[in-house]
């Protein structure tokens, strides 16, 4: 009889009124038996809030609402705090990624081969998106390795899984993007191997929401240099 788990899946959100529902459909979708959804929104102002109280509060198991905007790094600290599972994997509120294939970014956990799991863009030798943006994603997890001592091929990638007792024992301090290089760098200065599997992307335009940009590439770089392993 296989081991059952239970998988915390956490959800930051930001004024995605258009896509909250869409994805909360999709997780519940997942081929996973036992999961945990736990939604943070930072504090959206599109009405956001009133699609998760009135329509999705009955779907999922937690929402915690922020009264301040914390950007993403701090968002997924709340909801790092208040999972339950054995696992945690994060999900964004868009429609970028496919939770079809948390089970694959879940499976070399499973198998004893690691504690800390991603799910690469880019590994699979076929990558989407704006040119500018996987070039300035590849980039950073070059940089990134160089201090890491990891051989990742998607630094920046949001599927990220890890065991939950590695990812709660972490002081997490980026709130906006910061966040990866951060998290990335502190599990390598534990000594923790990053396993990484092949996912598939479907990314969206700046028109259509997506909210990284120049600004969050340069501060990226600085988190890469200033979370290194100093000893």
């Amino acid at each position: 009889m296989a081991q059952s788990y239970v998988l915390s899946v956490v959800i930051p959100c930001y004024n995605e009124k258009d896509n909250i529902i869409k994805i909360v459909d999709r997780v519940k979708k997942a081929p996973i038996e036992n999961m945990e959804i736990i939604i943070v929104d930072d504090m959206s102002t599109d009405g956001t809030r009133d699609i998760l109280e009135k329509s999705v509060k009955p779907l999922v198991d937690k929402i915690i609402y922020h009264e301040v905007n914390q950007g993403k790094g701090g968002a997924l600290k709340t909801g790092f705090a208040h999972a339950t599972g054995d696992y945690v994997i994060i999900q964004d509120a868009d429609q970028e990624y496919d939770p079809q294939e948390y089970i694959k970014v879940l499976q070399p956990i499973l198998n004893g081969d690691a504690d800390v799991s991603y799910g690469s863009r880019f590994l699979a030798g076929v990558s989407k998106g704006y040119r500018a943006n996987q070039m300035a994603n590849k980039f950073l997890t070059a940089l990134s390795n160089i201090f890491t001592h990891q051989k990742l091929t998607d630094m920046e990638t949001c599927y990220k899984c890890f065991k939950r007792q590695i990812i709660q024992s972490i002081d997490i301090e980026e709130k906006r993007f910061g966040f990866e290089p951060e998290i990335t760098e502190k599990i390598s200065n534990r000594g923790i191997k990053i396993a990484e599997v092949a996912i598939s992307y479907d990314p969206r335009t700046n028109e259509e929401g997506k909210k990284i940009g120049f600004k969050d590439g340069l501060r990226a770089i600085y988190c890469i240099w200033k979370y290194r392993n100093k000893k």
